[in-house]
């Protein structure tokens, strides 16, 4: 790191520690990813106990990401509080138009909010950070609407910051690769129920078991394809890293154990995406939504760090 680099990433410290600072107390939602992994790390150091990490517990967050969760926050000592969420019982969620994230969203910040007020915190944060500005964000306008501050914005700090600054700080999270929700595995306007969902974790945990790093297992309904008892099968499109897809490609006997791993989690369908993995690939189709929603995120201003009214 040059020496410009390194005083730049510690104006940027200094300024999330100054924001955080100007809190009188706040929950943080913390997910296991780097971004909140850090945002919470420096919520208990600069806050102490007037800093309250919380998870959400849903169907939509994979096992393994919740343990990993779990094993990093009792590693800091966080004393981490898990709230169970709701989003996949309302139906505008499940419908999966382009807006999930927005429902998501709001159903986390109304349990921190009600957590909150229950237990005297004054604000409600969370780790958006400066490059989540110029993305289709719903779940932006839901923080919006609960006054949720975003330190990690607040403080200009890059993704590439973020992680170095969670390196230095010896947080587990610091070289994860960016993760998204079991439902982002669902292509928009697939319908997201607890038992879809279930399948794709299933199956992503089976590929895991077989050496695989780098994939997604997305899910399509094949409505018009039922078996014998009437029941609509599913077909799995695997999306794999271009290290992974050399991998399977080579393997006939590898690609058999895929096969059989992954309808054992109940697709009836298993096929491997020759384009591999790319992030967003379930967002194709969103069409004008997308356009309006990036609109939207234009115009988007990112709470300051106050105390709430």
């Amino acid at each position: 790191m040059s020496a410009t680099t390194e005083s730049l990433l510690a104006q940027r410290e200094a300024k999330l520690i100054a924001a955080l600072s100007r809190l009188d107390s706040v929950v943080v939602a913390y997910s296991g990813g780097v971004d909140s992994s850090l945002l919470a790390f420096y919520a208990r150091k600069v806050l102490g106990d007037r800093a309250r990490i919380v998870i959400a517990v849903s169907p939509s967050l994979a096992s393994d990401e919740l343990d990993e969760a779990r094993a990093q926050a009792k590693q800091f000592g966080w004393q981490l509080m898990e709230v169970t969420t709701d989003e996949v019982d309302n139906p505008d969620y499940r419908k999966n138009d382009g807006q999930r994230c927005y429902f998501c969203k709001g159903a986390l910040f109304a349990a921190m909010d009600a957590l909150a007020k229950r237990e005297g915190f004054v604000n409600l944060a969370y780790g958006a950070n400066v490059a989540d500005l110029g993305d289709i964000r719903p779940g932006q306008r839901a923080a919006q609407e609960y006054n949720v501050v975003s330190p990690l914005q607040e403080a200009q700090l890059t993704k590439e910051e973020i992680r170095e600054l969670a390196r230095i700080a010896g947080l587990a999270s610091w070289d994860k690769p960016q993760s998204a929700c079991l439902s982002s595995r669902f292509p928009t306007f697939e319908t997201v129920t607890p038992q879809r969902l279930k399948v794709v974790e299933s199956a992503e945990i089976a590929l895991r078991k077989l050496g695989f790093k780098g994939f997604r297992v997305r899910f399509h309904s094949l409505s018009a394809t039922k078996n014998l008892s009437g029941e609509e099968l599913s077909l799995a499109r695997i999306e794999f890293t271009d290290e992974d897809l050399r991998r399977v490609s080579l393997d006939e006997t590898l690609r058999s154990q895929l096969a059989a791993a992954v309808k054992s989690a109940g697709f009836a369908f298993v096929t491997i995406d020759i384009e591999g993995y790319r992030q967003g690939s379930s967002n194709i189709g969103l069409g004008s939504f997308a356009a309006d929603e990036a609109q939207r995120n234009s115009e988007f201003v990112p709470v300051e760090l106050t105390r709430r009214g």
